[in-house]
């Protein structure tokens, strides 16, 4: 959903969005499509279903043994995930090397996933969305959290002096008009230069993070 403000995932999660199955990651980052909990189990962000009407006994079990394990007690097969259903299609269409790339491969595609992707895609902000896609894929290579914060970081010093993030704030918060009026035109104005000005190091102003070992 950070697209929608002209941000992109932050706090690590284009680390998350990278250990994603598949380019689910992109897909995520990008659409900001809702996931169930089948999805999140799907994608890696959780590792057991624990429905609802178990939390009570599963509170009890916990508070008088304190033992994790006793998750699995309570735990229930996941249902099924939407998002796996559409892997295959995610997987062709999200591959691509650029954001450009992905929505030219959803746009010679005339299906109804594909169109209704790009609906999703189309309000978003278009250098948002083009730097998630960098953002995971860099988190996929260097696969550490550190370079995961320092590059999230690095756009987001950046993007209230360029301005989406302000525009996606009032259009959301302030005025509530839904219409933000981004920096760029259309979903693929925002280039790959663009893209690497904002994840640039910062100089001084570097994100520094403390060695906890």
């Amino acid at each position: 959903p950070e697209c929608g403000i002209g941000l992109v995932p932050d706090v690590g999660g284009s680390l998350l969005l990278a250990h994603a199955p598949g380019r689910a990651g992109e897909y995520l980052g990008t659409t900001g499509t809702r996931m169930g909990a089948g999805d999140a189990i799907f994608a890696g962000f959780a590792d057991r279903y624990v429905p609802e009407e178990t939390w009570p006994d599963l509170a009890t079990r916990l508070e008088a043994s304190g033992d994790p394990a006793e998750i699995d007690h309570v735990a229930r097969p996941a249902p099924e995930s939407a998002l796996a259903a559409v892997e295959a299609k995610i997987n062709r269409h999200f591959a691509g090397e650029s954001f450009r790339d992905i929505l030219d491969s959803l746009a010679r595609t005339e299906d109804a996933w594909s169109r209704e992707t790009l609906v999703r895609l189309e309000p978003h902000a278009p250098l948002a969305l083009a730097a998630t896609i960098e953002l995971v894929r860099r988190a996929r290579t260097a696969n550490r959290i550190e370079t995961a914060l320092v590059n999230e970081y690095r756009f987001a010093h950046r993007v209230t002096e360029q301005g989406d993030f302000l525009e996606g704030i009032r259009a959301a918060v302030i005025d509530k008009d839904r219409s933000p009026r981004w920096v760029h035109d259309s979903p693929c104005a925002a280039t790959a230069e663009e893209v690497s000005d904002m994840l640039s190091p910062l100089g001084p102003e570097e994100l520094k993070l403390e060695d906890a070992s």
